[in-house]
């Protein structure tokens, strides 16, 4: 009869999926430093161009995915703090569900009234 497979304690739940969504969060973030970088980097070329593309910005959509964005950020920071004390704490691995539940509640607490205020500027004027 085959045994388990030694090794590792995700099993496929709280720890993959964190750790898909926050390859996926660090990727976005990647993308949109990479677009912020190069917006910014038009105040030297042209500065009527630099304002010109910061005006396309000013819609409705580009407010949804800044929410998006406020998202992304704050999983994957708080995430970030949750890997570092699986990977450093001793008893991190054995914690791993409650540490995914802090992550979420944190995420809940700080990003609802982000999200309130945000979109009351957006679609509020």
């Amino acid at each position: 009869m085959p045994s388990k497979p030694a090794g590792t304690l995700y099993r496929g739940r709280e720890g993959m999926w964190s750790w898909v969504a926050h390859r996926i969060t660090g990727v976005g973030i990647f993308f949109f430093l990479l677009v912020h970088v190069l917006d910014t980097a038009l105040v030297r070329v042209s500065p009527h161009a630099y304002n010109e593309v910061i005006g396309t910005y000013k819609n409705p959509v580009v407010g949804l995915l800044e929410v998006g964005l406020v998202a992304a950020i704050l999983f994957h920071a708080f995430n970030g703090i949750r890997l570092i004390l699986v990977d450093f704490w001793a008893k991190g691995p054995r914690y791993q569900r409650q540490l995914m539940i802090g992550v979420l509640v944190l995420w809940v607490v700080l990003f609802v009234p982000f999200v309130i205020r945000h979109l009351s500027h957006v679609f509020g004027g």
